[in-house]
């Protein structure tokens, strides 16, 4: 070893020393980036994964399912990008931390993409099942396929930047192959920005029903970048819109305000018979069907006496007795439910007229935990029940639901209507999951407003809530009114008279007009509304012919 070196000069002593130093460097920072690596791995990879698992967090441990291959290689290449640069001797080094830079963005971008289709976008969706709102449900998809185009676009040009290329002739060509792209796509780009304008109007959310102008009946079931699709009823197939065609559609929404639907019978009657009792054997056959809406009371009777006296139906007595079980349970739940809905009605009303007393003068500390008290009482009756907890150092409330499910609540009553509802015989099965989500729904929805005016309530001594919190009250209860109404006295079924005819031998007919609702139109593969209207239908008939009322 002594005699190579003393045959080598000076400076070339001196370089293969600088290449030991460095060399020495660079294995001694692979070293130590490569423990930290393995430690960072092992916690994020193994700890964090645990931590998810107790807290059953699924989006955790979905996001580190898609993590575990990219990361530690793109800090693989960070830490080698980072011992290599102590190689100042190496003759390709720029090219080399170059392409570390460049295979960093690539795998980056991968990443980056994957993150937001997987995980982004399913907690988009999540989030947007969980508000009221319809606009997120039309901007989720949008997004959802828009954005990774985006993503993949900004990494390619980035990692051609990074590679030395000069993009400059690129963007001039970009920009001139955009302007004609633009030119020779306008009906897609017209279709995208017609996509935007139903986001921001929402006629419609997904599965609602809707009749199109040619009068076929389709559910909504996605809106896409170009095309929305739906589903027609009748020819059982998929029907994929332009959306600028949709935009321009003339929609009837079935499912606004709500899903029941009002279904209207023109029926021509004897001229010389008794109106008045016509219309009475009408409307007892409209309220005696289980699936109509109308005074609870009345239908509850209307009911007993149909499946007692109806002739025609003992044929089928199994089938008749499973339906007038069903009807007589599910009246006595909705029954129970309007009851349960007065009550809390009432306090509710009571509890804004405290507030507006109270809030006169301004609302001190005992003032507000007098309040706080009635709305606990109101919650209980809900079913819920408060329960604190500590949220970056202070003391919160928050709202859980009662353990005891047996209890009078709302909630419970609710749950009890729906589960007599599955138990129709006319349902089929898809529509037990139908019922269940809709009404879930609607109780998330009621726990996230009720806990809302808890925090208001809680709050109160803020300035600006301290006045407001009467309407809020009255908005809250506005708005379970709504969403959790059985039946309103307007929907009660009416008969109108249309028109007298008068024959030349003197006879004539009076045309009888019967409108009634029903439950809910989205039940039975949309069938529901069809299958009630014909049964009411071919009854009132029959009824009507035996009275010698029918023409």
């Amino acid at each position: 070893m002594l005699k190579v070196l003393q045959v080598l000069d000076s400076p070339t002593i001196n370089f293969l020393l600088l290449i030991k130093e460095e060399l020495s460097n660079f294995l001694g920072d692979l070293l130590i980036w490569t423990i930290l690596a393995l430690i960072l791995y092992i916690v994020v990879f193994y700890g964090a994964r645990s931590l998810f698992r107790r807290l059953n967090n699924e989006i955790g441990i979905l996001t580190l399912n898609i993590l575990q291959t990219p990361l530690p290689i793109i800090f693989i290449l960070i830490f080698l990008k980072i011992a290599i640069s102590n190689l100042e001797s190496l003759e390709y080094l720029a090219i080399i931390q170059r392409l570390l830079t460049a295979a960093i963005i690539l795998i980056s971008t991968y990443l980056v993409s994957a993150l937001f289709t997987q995980v982004v976008s399913y907690y988009l969706s999540q989030y947007a099942e969980k508000t009221e709102a319809e606009w997120d449900d039309v901007l989720v998809p949008i997004v959802k396929n828009t954005l990774p185009i985006i993503i993949f676009l900004i990494g390619s040009f980035l990692f051609l930047q990074t590679l030395g290329i000069d993009l400059t002739g690129l963007w001039v060509g970009f920009g001139g192959v955009t302007f004609v792209l633009g030119f020779a796509l306008k009906d897609i780009l017209s279709n995208f920005f017609s996509g935007l304008v139903l986001l921001i109007d929402t006629p419609f959310q997904f599965g609602d029903v809707v009749a199109l102008k040619d009068g076929s009946t389709a559910v909504i079931k996605s809106v896409g970048i170009r095309l929305t699709t739906l589903y027609l009823i009748e020819s059982h197939c998929d029907l994929f819109l332009p959306n600028a065609a949709l935009e321009s559609e003339k929609l009837i929404n079935f499912s606004r305000p709500n899903p029941n639907y009002y279904y209207t019978i023109t029926l021509p009657i004897r001229g010389d018979c008794d109106p008045n009792q016509a219309i009475k054997i009408i409307e007892e056959v409209v309220l005696s069907h289980p699936d109509t809406l109308g005074d609870l009371d009345k239908k509850l009777v209307a009911i007993e006496n149909f499946y007692r006296v109806s002739d025609r139906l003992l044929d089928a007595q199994d089938n008749l007795l499973s339906k007038k079980e069903f009807g007589h349970n599910r009246l006595i739940a909705e029954q129970k439910l309007k009851i349960k809905l007065a009550e809390i009605k009432q306090a509710m009303k009571d509890l804004i007229s405290k507030i507006q007393f109270l809030e006169k003068e301004g609302l001190d500390g005992g003032e507000i935990r007098e309040i706080q008290g009635y709305y606990l009482e109101i919650l209980r009756k809900v079913g819920f029940k408060t329960i604190s907890e500590k949220l970056r150092g202070k003391k919160s409330l928050s709202l859980k639901e009662s353990e005891d499910m047996n209890e009078d609540t709302l909630i419970s009553l609710l749950r009890s209507w729906y589960e007599n509802w599955q138990e129709d015989p006319d349902i089929i099965e898809e529509d037990n999951e139908v019922l269940k989500v809709e009404f879930e729904r609607k109780i998330a929805f009621l726990k996230m407003r009720m806990d809302k005016f808890l925090q208001q309530i809680v709050n109160a001594n803020n300035s600006f809530l301290e006045t407001k919190l009467d309407d809020y009250g009255e908005e809250l209860w506005k708005w379970m009114e709504d969403r959790f109404q059985i039946y309103a006295a307007w929907q009660h079924p009416k008969i109108w008279m249309n028109n007298v005819t008068i024959g030349r031998t003197g006879e004539g007919t009076i045309d009888l007009a019967v409108k009634f609702f029903i439950d809910n139109v989205k039940l039975e593969q949309c069938q529901r509304g069809n299958r009630i209207r014909s049964e009411v239908h071919g009854e009132i008939v029959r009824r009507l012919r035996q009275a010698y009322f029918y023409r």
